[in-house]
C-alpha cells in the first residue's frame, strides 16, 4: 500500500510539474484584454453557490437528526 501511495504521489508530481511549463493561450488571452477578473468573480460566484447550498444542506440533515432523536 505504501509503493502505491509513493507512486501516486511521483506520477502527480510529474503531471504538476510539466503543467507549469506550458502557456495557455487562452489564459494569457484572457490577461491581456482584461476578461481574467471576468472569468474569476463567475467562478468565485459559483463556488460560493455550491459551499452555501452544503451549508444548508448540513442543516437539514442535522435538524433532521435531531428531531429523530
Amino acid at each position: 500500500m505504501k509503493k502505491i501511495k509513493i507512486l501516486l504521489f511521483a506520477m502527480l508530481a510529474y503531471v504538476a510539474s510539466n503543467a507549469q511549463g506550458e502557456a495557455v493561450e487562452m489564459a494569457n488571452t484572457f490577461r491581456q484584454s482584461g476578461k481574467i477578473y471576468v472569468v474569476i468573480t463567475v467562478i468565485a460566484i459559483i463556488f460560493t453557490g455550491i459551499i452555501s447550498y452544503l451549508i444548508y444542506i448540513d442543516r437539514k440533515i442535522s435538524n433532521l437528526e435531531n428531531k429523530q432523536k
